[in-house]
């Protein structure tokens, strides 16, 4: 779809680049020609990821640990990536937390788990490298990955509804605020692409597959697809286009509205059991956060 070495020079960060949708869209721009920085909170996760990307297509690989919950964590990511070799030409904000609840069930604790990783962690890494790139008179492109819900609210998943949210507003006034800079900020709401983290916490008594899940093509996405339009958006083909939203989702949300709307219905003992599985995945990334 894309001609090869489409981003060849481009320096690119992918939050939360170690997994997930993160490293799907990490490894399209490596394949693409991109030099590359990803970061996370499991080192192992990441120095895996890197190793098995530049097995697969060459390039540059390079990592940072670190919790974008705390900002001076990323001044000093973003200025050690300066220090190695220049300005940034791209940003990919992916990192993010979520798991289903009932509203009146969330602590203080589990609130903020989500929001200060999505939007407070997104909104430092943004400033951080807008900031440079306005210093530098330097152009650059951020991507954020958002949700439909976006447009639609979403129950059961509140604090990443309001988070997304704000990330969604964020991407339409900087648009304007940085525009006359060249830099550019778009946004992709996907639909359903499942990863393993994802099911578990937003689904973990049902998989995710083609058939099941609710929408107009009856099937979850491919993440080729999710791929591409994120090379879309980073290519220099498309300057114009900035404040944007774009949903990948095959049209679920105009059909079902919002999303996770039929969890209304489970009893507190299903409930109880959607918590015991979600802990028990959240152990299980504690452990490979140890290791």
């Amino acid at each position: 779809m894309f001609q090869n070495h489409l981003l060849a020079g481009k320096r690119i960060l992918v939050t939360g680049g170690g997994s997930g949708l993160g490293r799907e869209i990490a490894a399209r721009y490596l394949e693409l020609g991109a030099q590359l920085y990803i970061c996370g909170r499991r080192k192992p996760v990441l120095d895996g990821c890197a190793a098995e990307l530049m097995q697969l297509y060459g390039g540059s690989v390079k990592t940072f640990a670190l919790d974008i919950r705390d900002a001076a964590e990323v001044e000093r990511m973003v200025e050690a990536i300066w220090a190695d070799g220049g300005p940034l030409d791209g940003l990919v904000n992916n990192a993010a937390g979520n798991f289903v609840s009932r509203t009146q069930d969330l602590s203080p604790r589990g609130f903020d788990a989500v929001a200060n990783i999505v939007l407070h962690g997104t909104f430092y890494v943004t400033q951080a490298i807008g900031k440079r790139w306005i210093a530098d008179k330097h152009p650059g492109s951020i991507i954020s990955i958002v949700v439909t819900w976006v447009r639609t609210g979403a129950p059961f998943v509140v604090p990443s509804a309001m988070s997304k949210a704000g990330i969604d507003v964020m991407t339409k006034s900087l648009a304007v605020e940085w525009g006359p800079y060249g830099i550019r900020l778009n946004a992709i709401a996907p639909g359903i692409f499942p990863t393993e983290g994802a099911n578990k916490r937003l689904s973990p008594t049902e998989e995710w597959k083609d058939g099941v899940v609710r929408n107009p093509m009856k099937r979850v996405g491919r993440m080729s697809e999710l791929q591409n339009l994120a090379v879309f958006l980073m290519a220099d083909g498309v300057a114009w286009l900035t404040g944007e939203t774009i949903a990948i989702d095959g049209a679920g949300h105009y059909q079902n509205g919002a999303s996770f709307t039929h969890l209304a219905d489970l009893s507190d003992e299903q409930w109880q059991a959607m918590r015991e599985a979600i802990r028990r995945k959240d152990a299980q990334d504690k452990q490979q956060e140890a290791a």
